[in-house]
């Protein structure tokens, strides 16, 4: 059976996946940027934006890990775009363009339906109204035997963690204080969970930490 994965999730070392006041023009939250720039600086990040160059380091091929055999991802509503309540219409995309970075089925976690979304280079949206155990059921029969990663936000992988759907979590450890925002895993016990670390690798923006199921 296909695992459920997060993978390169950036951390503060302060505990905070996403700075706070996150809107449209603060998607990551006010000092989020600060969080990804490991991933900034990587080939990886450079390629998926047409840009030349990019470090080829520990940091590149750790994301680049990430989206090895994925067949397809689960969001949370927030990682879909700052909308909230009720759809108003159909004209918010996401954050991406026209060609959103998944390429495979996206499953968006949502109180409110709307229709699936087609993006170009093989990306398409469903919208999920009934529940993270069908989001991941249905995000496995699309995987047809591949992963399922989960994107975010923290909200989502907080309830994923604990109703225990994750097999396998790699959080970016970025060496930087945001002070507030949103926390990962206050009032989670991991250890009582099943979840113990299983490696640490060391990059050059970020330590790289495993957390397996046991």
């Amino acid at each position: 059976m296909s695992c459920v994965l997060v993978r390169s999730f950036a951390m503060s070392i302060d505990g905070f996946g996403a700075g706070p006041d996150q809107s449209l023009d603060h998607p990551l939250g006010v000092n989020g940027p600060e969080l990804m720039d490991w991933f900034f600086h990587t080939r990886m990040w450079r390629d998926m934006h047409g840009q030349p160059d990019g470090e080829a380091g520990v940091d590149h091929r750790v994301a680049q890990e990430g989206f090895r055999n994925i067949g397809a991802w689960i969001l949370g509503r927030n990682m879909f775009g700052p909308v909230r309540g009720p759809w108003p219409d159909d004209s918010w995309k996401g954050w991406w363009g026209d060609e959103p970075p998944y390429h495979v089925p996206a499953f968006v976690l949502t109180h409110h339906a709307r229709p699936p979304l087609e993006m170009k280079g093989g990306t398409t949206f469903h919208f999920v109204t009934d529940g993270l155990e069908t989001a991941v059921a249905r995000a496995r029969e699309a995987a047809g035997g591949r992963d399922v990663r989960v994107g975010g936000g923290v909200a989502t992988i907080r309830q994923f963690l604990q109703s225990g759907l994750i097999d396998d979590m790699h959080l970016a450890v970025r060496p930087v204080v945001l002070g507030a925002g949103e926390a990962l895993f206050t009032g989670i016990n991991l250890r009582e969970l099943g979840y113990a670390c299983a490696d640490v690798v060391q990059g050059e923006r970020a330590m790289h930490v495993f957390v397996r199921r046991t």
